[in-house]
């Protein structure tokens, strides 16, 4: 998978999860399962806000070329997709959340995978570069 195509599906997937969260904040957290507190709905405006301004980041990244600023979005993202999807996982087998979590967890693995792939990709290159 190209550097190009994962950050670009995570920020399709970032800014849909940052309108969600910022306006329909109690419509996501009733789709988990969960209960719906004013303090959550204050959380999950706050965090949506930080989805549309990393959507906006790597959507303005998409094409920046093999470089140690890309090897540092790819392993931070590859890092937040794993903890994110074991943290779902998790979540759904103490049975906070019901199994639509399981839907972004798969989309997290899938996302881990490429940035993976990316993040191997790029070590080999800027590795070579530099010998």
């Amino acid at each position: 998978m190209s550097f190009s195509l994962v950050v670009s599906i995570t920020a399709i997937a970032a800014f849909l999860l940052g309108i969600g969260w910022l306006f329909f904040s109690p419509l996501l957290m009733r789709r988990w399962g969960m209960t719906v507190h004013e303090e959550a709905i204050v959380v999950g405006r706050r965090l949506g806000t930080v989805y549309l301004g990393m959507a906006i980041i790597l959507f303005l990244a998409r094409e920046v070329p093999v470089s140690e600023l890309r090897l540092a979005i790819t392993a931070g993202l590859l890092f937040a997709m794993v903890v994110l999807a074991i943290i779902g996982f998790r979540e759904y087998q103490a049975k906070r959340v019901n199994a639509s979590i399981l839907i972004s967890v798969g989309l997290e693995i899938f996302l881990a995978i490429g940035y993976s792939q990316v993040l191997i990709d790029d070590i080999k290159v800027l590795s070579g570069a530099s010998l």
